[in-house]
């Protein structure tokens, strides 16, 4: 085959595409919405950095405040740092668990789809029971006294506010991951109570799968005018036989 020859028959090829191929009528603006939300995108990672330097220097800023300096040393108490790992537990509390959820909404939405009122509550009291057991893990694992082990190592002190965070980290996964795995059972027994009862008020049919056959029982079109014509039979005969 020679290049004239493949040239013809792609131009060929394109001219029946072209053909056959009907364009969108909202192709333009599905192009439009995309680059808008990639602007979008592109401007919620840039608040949430902007937001977390700003976090971050506000803390490193405190602590600079809070601590003593003795001939160029920067002598830092132990109640500053517990101060700054409770600051910063509980922005994880308060800023992570939104942040979690606006990925798991269309989830939640999918899940709910038969009853969104009730998975719009069932993910209020969810939020509460989340926010209840972060203050708790916080209020649990406070320090009012310096222990003894931490005025002969700073090490034992970091270790611990290290654990604390990685312990509200951990609690925030598993409570995250139960919900994620619980999430459809509840919602298919939601919606399964309420088309049960849907069913017990109205009297319907519940919904049959694939392959089941309906027999429909009904009166015939002219049973009424039958049973009436036997009914006037009867009278005429009993009439006849009467004396």
């Amino acid at each position: 085959m020679t290049a004239v020859a493949l040239e013809q028959r792609l131009i060929e090829a394109f001219a029946d595409a072209r053909e056959t191929v009907e364009e969108a009528p909202d192709l333009f603006a599905r192009v439009t919405r995309s680059l808008e939300d990639a602007r979008a995108r592109r401007q919620f990672r840039w608040r949430l950095a902007s937001w977390a330097l700003v976090f971050v220097l506000a803390n490193v800023s405190l602590a600079l405040a809070l601590s003593d300096f003795d001939n160029g040393r920067i002598i830092m108490h132990w109640w500053i740092i517990e101060l700054l790992t409770n600051i910063v537990l509980v922005a994880l509390a308060v800023c992570l668990g939104p942040f979690i959820k606006r990925f798991g909404r269309s989830y939640a939405a999918d899940v709910f789809r038969s009853n969104p009122r009730t998975g719009k509550s069932y993910l209020v009291l969810t939020d509460v029971a989340y926010y209840l057991i972060f203050a708790s893990f916080v209020l649990f694992t406070v320090t009012f006294v310096e222990p003894s082990d931490w005025v002969d190592s700073t090490g034992a002190q970091l270790k611990h506010q290290l654990a604390r965070v990685g312990g509200i980290l951990l609690i925030m996964g598993v409570l995250h991951a139960a919900n994620v795995v619980a999430l459809p059972i509840i919602g298919q027994l939601l919606s399964g109570t309420k088309r049960g009862g849907e069913t017990a008020a109205t009297g319907s049919v519940p919904p049959f799968g694939p392959g089941t056959w309906v027999l429909r029982i009904e009166a015939a079109p002219n049973a009424g005018h039958v049973e009436q014509s036997a009914d006037e039979d009867g009278t005429s005969g009993e009439d006849a036989g009467a004396p």
